[in-house]
């Protein structure tokens, strides 16, 4: 299965605006949605092209409510996400396998609190790395005990 995870901008309330509109919410309806980051959405989908399909529907509220777009598909890692660009690249066979793994966006993740079994780990300051070899840097922008990577196209790296 090849997940998806849509992250909210931090100005918005991400499930409130995709779910009030009917186009999205329509598009959205077969799907089981979840939550597992702070302002997230996350879902499953038969397929890359199935997964980039529905990212191409929801393009119209993708760039007003969200910060960011990752797709999990896994026969390419069952660890690291891909960015939506090269989700679709990956679909499209416009990228060879030795390029889909070298650019990286790294976030940490914060866990809530013990005391608050209501909270979600969030997503924050994600950092831009290159793989070189088999490791990358470590996350050093803030202490988290863990990190997400979303790989990225070369366009995308931005440096």
């Amino acid at each position: 299965m090849t997940r998806v995870c849509l992250v909210g901008s931090e100005d918005v309330n991400l499930r409130y605006e995709l779910l009030s509109r009917e186009t999205a919410r329509d598009a959205l309806a077969t799907y089981d949605l979840q939550e597992p980051f702070e302002n997230t959405i996350a879902l499953g989908t038969v397929s890359l092209g199935a997964a980039v399909s529905l990212l191409n529907d929801l393009n119209w509220y993708l760039v007003r409510f969200t910060d960011g777009t990752m797709v999990q598909e896994p026969s390419v890692s069952d660890s690291e996400w891909l960015s939506r660009s090269l989700a679709a690249a990956i679909r499209d066979d416009e990228i060879p396998a030795e390029e889909r793994d070298r650019f990286l966006r790294v976030y940490g993740v914060e866990r809530p609190s013990e005391d608050d079994d209501e909270a979600l780990p969030r997503l924050v300051e994600p950092m831009l790395v290159t793989r070189t070899s088999e490791t990358i840097p470590e996350y050093d922008l803030r202490d988290v005990d863990e990190t997400l990577i979303v790989r990225l196209e070369k366009d995308e790296f931005g440096a």
